[in-house]
């Protein structure tokens, strides 16, 4: 070994600094590419992914030029070295298993983690793996048979802090270029796979870190006497269900389809081509909010913040409001105590429950939550053919999502509660390339607007097709149908470009305007009943559960759920946005002015009843935001009992082979079983019809004419 030459660098701190330097940006980068689905899209991903290992890793190893003997500064480098190591390769083995990465939470629960492996662990290690550890033994070595030489010289303070702020300052520009490529990227923290992908494992891991810290002391603090305010709110809040209508729907199927990014101002919406032709953007939706089966609500609204979408399906199924900074799903769906839809149907009604979603599972921390949630099983982007032509960045288009998801849904249980969320509707919207192109694009200045129509159009299609399958498998008729638009889709600085869409002018766009446009469509679809129709009431996403509980006789009554039933006489009609602005049937309060919702102008003199009025309002918003924060902060739902509910341990869920789980279910069951597939002794995937928008629009052929002779003159 004394033979074997190094370059003379080596024999430097420094030297040995940077090939400890580039031989973790190596393995990270290894990992990024080959072993990580982190999506990189564009040239300035690939950038930001080669720049990130380069600051944390620096910066880490930047510690050990302070220490000044030797033996203690090598001893600490390559101690570093190791530590990182060991947390980049964890992450890759843990990830081919779980699609996901090493949270602390994870790290504080790691017998669970490797009793969740078994036996399969030793299969999620490749011959290859090898690169990443054998220099954990030959490094030490090296060193100390002085192949590499230690430099007795210490590094200079100076030096030692130079090398610390640069690496300060390149995580500096590699953050900007982050913002600049995802906004709000720590606010909102909407998967891991973009914290890595933007800021490296051990950025990540820091951040996790950090945000676990605040969460746990938050949750510590709590005690069961926190409730008791909590109690007195929901009692004085709950709003008793409308006896006409409790109940009617009891014990049938819900099915949940999720309307990404769909604004109230859709419904009925015709869009004007160049040519001056009108196309109705969503006729197929549009069918349905009208029909007398169907209670529609042309006042609701969403009251989501950063968490978006993971948001209103905490305020769906909850009746809980989301964090005001970041997303609860991520924060503290993998921790929390809930009481959701899934599960108190399960535990009142014997529900089986399912989630659909194609995209992969850790975005936004769903399967951890739905666990959480009660889910028995959840179908991500790993149970369907996800490729390039039938994708794009946020998964699988609707249509075969939903024809996709047939497979599944038709071995389900009886009654289910399940969940479909498409997302072809979402932003950027992208125009369509192939045949599913020829929606006609709107002609404003800003390109998003313009496609917004052309995929809300792809979305009518995909749900008209789900809808003919259900009636077709016979699911229809014993199905409540729930649809629900998440969130804007056309955020409020491009209102003003869209303005010319609804019939007003750029420079008449107020805030009033903005509130308004926060209103999307929530369908309660209920195939035989006649007692719908449009409901003006005054509501929100956190009002979903109790109407949809006492719909299927189920009081909500005993559970902690801070929204009010819409159908209820008793409904105060106050919508409580997730910034503390507001909306009633008269007035509206957004970005710090007074509105009047009949005239839309601002009230500037409000008289001494009004004025008690909204100090009324306010106080009530506030408390039933402060309500939500407390039950959720300090995870108060492990404290209480009155629901008489089971508490969930989410390591009785196991989302992996969920069509086999079924399967089994039905052999188990044999005549007893009520899922789809056994009452119908065969499959209804051949029931499911889908076409392309060329398809659709086609014209019919024109049969063709024989030409028959003249029969002969009779004279």
């Amino acid at each position: 070994m004394k033979n074997i030459k190094v370059p003379t660098f080596l024999n430097k701190r420094l030297g040995f600094f940077a090939l400890l330097t580039f031989l973790l940006w190596a393995k990270s980068i290894f990992a990024y590419l080959f072993e990580f689905n982190l999506g990189i899209e564009s040239l300035r991903q690939y950038l930001i992914l080669f720049i990130n290992p380069i600051a944390t890793t620096m910066f880490l190893l930047s510690i050990a030029l302070y220490v000044r003997r030797p033996k203690a500064a090598y001893r600490t480098m390559l101690f570093i070295y190791a530590l990182t190591t060991i947390l980049i390769f964890s992450n890759v083995v843990y990830y081919r298993e779980f699609t996901d990465f090493i949270t602390v939470n994870t790290l504080l629960g790691a017998g669970k983690v490797a009793s969740g492996l078994g036996e399969s662990a030793i299969r999620l290690f490749r011959p290859y793996d090898l690169l990443f550890v054998i220099d954990l033994v030959i490094l030490p070595i090296l060193v100390w048979k002085k192949v590499i030489k230690r430099e007795e010289r210490p590094v200079r303070a100076r030096m030692a802090f130079a090398m610390t702020a640069l690496s300060v300052m390149i995580f500096s520009g590699n953050l900007f270029l982050a913002e600049a490529d995802r906004p709000e990227l720590l606010t909102r923290t909407f998967s891991r796979d973009y914290l890595v992908k933007y800021l490296g494992i051990s950025a990540f891991t820091a951040y996790d870190g950090i945000q676990t810290y605040k969460t746990n002391q938050v949750r510590a603090e709590a005690s069961p006497n926190d409730l008791t305010d909590v109690e007195a709110y929901v009692e004085d809040h709950y709003a008793a269900p409308n006896e006409d209508l409790y109940g009617i729907a009891k014990d049938k199927n819900v099915i949940y389809i999720h309307l990404e990014s769909f604004q109230q101002f859709l419904i009925d919406y015709k869009l004007t081509d160049e040519a001056g032709q009108e196309h109705e953007v969503t006729p197929f939706i549009n069918s349905i909010y009208h029909e007398n089966s169907t209670f529609s609500f042309d006042n609701f609204f969403h009251q989501v913040k950063a968490g978006k979408t993971s948001d209103a399906e905490t305020l769906l199924e909850n009746s809980l409001f989301g964090l005001n900074q970041g997303s609860l799903f991520t924060q503290l769906g993998g921790k929390n105590t809930f009481q959701a839809a899934p599960d108190i149907l399960k535990q009142e009604a014997g529900y089986t429950s399912a989630a659909f979603h194609g995209n992969s599972g850790n975005f936004w921390n769903r399967t951890e939550t739905y666990k959480r949630f009660g889910y028995d099983h959840f179908f991500d982007s790993s149970y369907y053919d996800v490729n390039e032509d039938n994708s794009f960045q946020y998964g699988l288009h609707d249509k075969p999502f939903f024809q996709q998801s047939v497979k599944y849904l038709e071995r389900l249980q009886q009654p289910f509660y399940s969940k479909f969320i498409a997302v072809s509707n979402h932003y950027p919207y992208s125009e369509f390339q192939n045949d599913e192109g020829g929606f006609p694009m709107a002609t404003t200045d800003d390109e998003t607007i313009n496609g917004y129509f052309a995929t809300a159009n792809y979305l009518d299609k995909a749900v008209e097709e789900f809808f003919n399958y259900l009636k077709s498998s016979g699911l229809y008729e014993n199905s409540v149908i729930v649809m629900y638009g998440d969130h804007y889709g056309i955020s409020t600085s491009r209102n003003s470009e869209l303005a010319p869409l609804l019939g007003k002018t750029k420079e008449s766009w107020t805030n009033f305007d903005n509130a308004q446009m926060q209103r999307v469509p929530y369908m309660i679809h209920i195939p035989g009943q006649e007692n719908g129709g449009v409901n003006h009431t005054y509501g929100g996403e956190i009002d979903a559960l109790p109407t949809l509980l006492h719909l299927l006789g189920i009081d909500s009554s005993k559970y902690i759920q801070l929204g009010q039933d819409l159908l209820s006489p008793e409904n105060d009609q106050l919508v409580a946005f997730r910034s503390g602005d507001y909306v009633t049937p008269d007035y509206t309060y957004y970005g710090g002015s007074l509105y009047d919702n009949h005239t839309g102008f601002m009230v500037t003199a409000p008289d001494e009843n009004l004025q008690a009025k909204t100090e009324e309002w306010q106080q009530a918003v506030s408390q039933q935001l402060s309500t939500s924060d407390n039950i959720n902060n300090g995870d108060l739902l492990r404290f209480y009992t009155g629901s008489g509910m089971e508490t969930i341990d989410p390591a009785d869920y196991d989302y992996k082979n969920a069509l086999q789980q079924l399967e089994k279910t039905e052999s188990k069951l044999g005549d007893q079983s009520t899922s789809l597939y056994s009452q119908l002794g065969t499959s209804t995937q051949d029931m499911y019809q889908t076409k392309t928008y060329k398809q659709y629009n086609e014209p019919a052929a024109t049969p063709e004419v024989t030409e028959t002779p003249e029969a002969p003159v009779q004279e």
